[in-house]
C-alpha cells in the first residue's frame, strides 16, 4: 500500500471481470508470509487456476490466450 502496479493491473483486467473471480492477497499479512518471501520484488504476480501467470504488468494478449484456454477446457 499503495500499489500502483496492483491498480493499473485492475484497470486492464476491469473488461473481463465476468469471465473470472480476481482475488487480491496481501502478502504484508502474516497469513501470507510464504508470498511474501516468494514475490516481495515482483509484485503485482497473477495465477490463473492456481497456476503462475504472469508478473509486474498484465500480458493482455497471454492472458486471453490463457482465459480462453481455461474456458475452453471447462466446457
Amino acid at each position: 500500500k499503495p500499489c500502483p502496479l496492483c491498480d493499473e493491473a485492475k484497470e486492464v483486467l476491469e473488461p473481463y471481470k465476468k469471465r473470472f473471480i480476481l482475488q487480491e492477497v496481501d502478502i504484508t499479512l502474516p497469513e501470507n508470509s510464504s508470498w511474501y518471501e516468494k514475490y516481495k520484488y515482483d509484485i503485482p504476480v497473477f495465477h490463473l487456476n492456481g497456476k503462475f501467470l504472469m508478473k509486474h504488468r498484465v500480458d493482455i494478449k497471454e492472458f486471453e490466450n490463457q482465459l480462453a484456454n481455461l474456458e475452453l477446457r471447462n466446457d
